[in-house]
Order: C-alpha cells, then structure tokens, then sequence
C-alpha cells in the first residue's frame, strides 16, 4: 500500500496554493489600494501647500499695491484715510482689482481691528459687522497669515464628476494688513486691518482629482491583469493537477487489477494445468469410444458423443484460461491483415451460413502491420467469433480495414502510423451500463461464457502497443475496432482500389 498512499497525496497541497494565493491577491489589492489613497492625498496636501504659498504672495503683493498705491497717496492728498469719500473708495477699488487681475480671485474684503468690513469688492457689505470668521479673528489676535479650504463637493464625489462648476473649490486668506514704514529695530510695523481674499481653485483642484483617477485606475487595472494572471495560471495548474491525479487514480486502479489477476491468473494456471493432462486423456479414449460406438450402432452412441462434445468445450475453456494466465511475448513480424482476416473468415464461413450471417469485408491491399501472426489472428478470430455470437436470429458483420484518424492508442501522434480493423455486427449492442466492464476478465453477459474472450483480445492487442475500443455504431450493433501499428514497408501500394467481399 506504500506505492498508492504515494500516488493519493497529490492534489491536497494545490488548495493550500490557492489559499496562498488568493490570500497575497488580497494582500496586493490592499496595499495598491492604500498606495493609491497615499498618493492622491500627498497630491492634494501639495496642491493645498502651493495654494497656500501664492496666496500669502497674493495677499503681500495686493498689502503692498494698497500701501503705495492708495495709502500713501491718501494720507498726502487728504491728509487721512476715509473710504466713505468716494474718490477714496474708487481708487482703492481700482488698486484692488487691477492686483487681483487674472488670479482667479473671487472677493477680497479689509477688516478694521473692529472686524467691520472697510472695503469689499460686493459694495453692499461696506460697513456691515458680524461677517468675520474663525480665520479673520484669527489673524488679528495672532498677527499672522491662515488659510482654509472651502469645498462643495466631497473627496470620493469628485472623482464621479467630470466637470465642476467654477467655485466648487474656494481657497480663502487671511492676512494681516501691515504699513510699510519702519518703526525701528525690532518693532513690528502696525496693523491697518484684515485682508481677506477668496480665490477660486477649481481648476487646479481638478487637475489634482484627474491625477488621483489615474492613480486609481492605474491600480485597478494592475490588480485586475495580476488578478487575471494568477486566475489563468491556478486553472492551467488546477488542470493539470487534476489530470495528473486522474491518471494517477486510473494507475492506481490498473495496480490493484494488476494485483488481482496476477493472483487470480497463478491460481488458474495452477487448476488448469492439473486439469489439462486428466482432460486430455478423458477426451482422446471419448473419442475412440465415440468411433468404435459408431461403427457398432452402439445404443449409448449419443451420450458417447455428448461426453466427447463437452470434454472439447471444456479443454478449450481450459486453453483459454491457459491463454490469459500465459501471455507470450509477441514477435515482430510484417503480417498482412487483410490475409488473417480472409483466413479466419474462410474458417468461420460454414458456421456464418448455418446462422444466416452474412460477413462484409471492406480491405485494401497492402495492409502490413507489425505484430505476431498468430496472436494477430487469434484476436481477430476472437471478435468475429463474439459478432457472430450477438447475433443468434443471424444478420450482417460489417469489416472494414482503415487509417485511424484519431488514435486511442497513440493520442499524441508520435508513434507512427497505424491500421484500424473495425468489426461491426447488427445485434442489440453493447450494454452502456457493463461497457466499461466488458474487458475485465471473467466478466460475461452470457450463461455460457468465460469472460475471458475479449480480455484475451485486449490482452494481445496491448501487447502489440495498440488499443481496444467498444462502443455502440450510431446505425445499431455493437463496434469493436482494433488499432495496430503499421508497418513502415508499403506492399503493392495503398492506391489500389478496394476489394469488396462477401461471404
């Protein structure tokens, strides 16, 4: 039992690779996935960053243009700052407008340390209160720049949306407005009011959104080809796996049949060769007796005969079980199988015509194939016997001699060629449900048979290196074709024409 427990453990450790690998599929998915969401949010913290670095230039920039273009200016010609004076707040719009030019900026407010609005670009909030923010307050008590992102659509949304409307995404600023003039080492110059600007980053966020869809996309489709690839392989390997593991069953069961008949053919040959020599004597003195009773018109002739009749069905039950037991090494010769076929049918022909049988044969010439003469006749023999058998009430044997074009011997088509003899009866056919049982041996669907006949059969043809197929032909009857291999040698050429016989 050491050879089957080795050919059993086979198919088990194949699940423990699909674990595995489904569990590094999942593992690979994980951590393409958290890669992806590392890098979409790297880019928006870099994208919020640059934001914020050209907001505080923006926000110096327009502190600068309001001081030296307004400020100064104002206090010279006016002596002091009042935006309610029309020409003031219209200059300073002007200011504020032609430096926000083209960046996208949507509002800009100023804030008195009051947190009243001195000036907005919506003149309708001039002089209101209650409009500064967390970030204005801010500003003021700390005395430096913040920012915060205001934004109408969600993270995961954005990535659904093709387009954004403007304003989607609001980049809003808070800086200090400081004058420019120094008050001396260490002095901070004073502060005139918040500046708070709006800026419209939609775009540039959008960019961002596109960015992390390639990410994502990016990795989805490598997990999809990886997942695709793994798929492809663990099916070729699961397939082959069971293949193996079906062949390794099928040797499995051919070593216990193997094992079994050895056994069951030591056992045979022991009974039938103590049996042969008792028999052969009892079948030659039947066999004086019978003549003598004969030629005497003895009254016991009839059972005389009866003796003799069974002493010969049994020795040849005894040959055969001989036949199986023994098996001898088949030589290797060219033998013509149209000629074997012509000589068994010859010496079938009287049995055929007392059954009303007749025997169709289909061969062309040259049919060499290599083998033993002798064991190529007795299987052909074999089968014709168990048609003719099939058909009790009499019928039609189909024989025909053929190239196969799909080889059960030689699947792969490497071993040469090959002849094909086919013998088709039209009987009932064999029984689908005993047709994988029909080549064991001792296995017959008859009362009086041995079930030795077509383990015999296959037993020489396999010796042969050919094969055994039975199955049922789709007109009725039952097929048995044999498959041997040619001989390398053509005689007179396979272009002759066929010769149609009938016996």
């Amino acid at each position: 039992m050491s050879i089957y427990s080795s050919l059993l453990g086979t198919h088990r450790p194949l699940q423990f690779v699909k674990v595995l690998t489904w569990t590094f599929l999942i593992l690979i998915l994980g951590i393409n996935l958290m890669l992806s969401m590392f890098l979409s949010k790297h880019a928006e913290r870099v994208l919020l960053e640059k934001q914020k670095e050209f907001g505080l230039l923006l926000s110096e920039n327009l502190s600068h243009q309001i001081f030296t273009r307004f400020t100064l200016p104002t206090i010279i010609g006016y002596g002091q700052i009042s935006l309610r004076i029309p020409d003031q707040f219209t200059r300073l719009d002007q200011v504020v407008r032609t430096t926000i030019h083209s960046f996208h900026v949507q509002e800009v407010r100023i804030y008195d340390p009051e947190l009243r609005v001195t000036y907005s670009t919506d003149p309708n909030l001039v002089l209101r209160t209650g409009l500064a923010g967390e970030g204005v307050k801010r500003a003021l008590n700390h005395e430096e720049p913040s920012f915060e992102l205001v934004s109408k659509v969600t993270g995961l949304s954005a990535l659904f949306k093709i387009e954004m409307r403007p304003g989607s995404v609001v980049m809003r600023g808070f800086t200090p407005l400081r004058m420019e003039r120094n008050f001396g080492p260490g002095a901070k110059n004073p502060i005139m009011g918040i500046l708070e600007f709006s800026q419209d980053i939609t775009d540039d966020y959008m960019a961002v959104v596109n960015f992390e869809r390639l990410v994502y996309s990016s990795s989805l489709i490598t997990s999809m080809v990886l997942f695709s690839l793994i798929i492809s392989i663990l099916r070729r390997v699961d397939r082959i796996s069971a293949e193996r593991h079906a062949e390794k069953e099928k040797l499995m069961a051919e070593l216990h049949q193997q094992e079994k008949l050895a056994g069951m053919g030591r056992m045979v040959a022991g009974v039938a060769h103590e049996i042969r020599n008792p028999l052969g004597i009892i079948q030659s003195s039947a066999e004086l007796v019978l003549k003598k009773a004969k030629a005497d018109n003895h009254p016991h002739t009839r059972i005389i005969e009866a003796i003799y009749d069974e002493s010969r069905r049994l020795s040849r039950t005894v040959n055969e079980f001989l036949d199986y037991a023994r098996p001898r090494q088949p030589r290797q010769d060219e033998v013509d199988l149209c000629r074997i076929l012509e000589q068994a049918c010859v010496f079938l022909e009287r049995e055929c015509e007392d059954k009303g049988i007749q025997m169709a044969r289909t061969c062309p010439d040259g049919t060499l194939v290599r083998g033993d003469r002798d064991l190529v006749y007795r299987a052909v023999y074999n089968v014709l016997s168990n048609a003719m058998q099939a058909m009790p009430q009499g019928g039609t044997i189909h024989v025909d001699v053929r190239r196969p074009t799909d080889n059960p011997a030689d699947p792969e088509g490497e071993g040469g060629p090959w002849l094909t003899l086919g013998v088709r009866d039209s009987g009932p056919g064999f029984d689908m449900q005993n047709l994988d049982k029909m080549k064991d041996p001792f296995f017959s669907t008859k009362d009086t048979g041995t079930g030795l006949g077509l383990a015999i059969v296959t037993s020489i043809v396999e010796s042969h290196g050919g094969a055994v197929t039975l199955k049922n032909h789709p007109e009725g009857g039952a097929l048995v074709e044999l498959t041997l291999p040619a001989s390398l040698r053509k005689n007179g050429g396979d272009a002759s024409p066929e010769a149609q016989q009938t016996a």
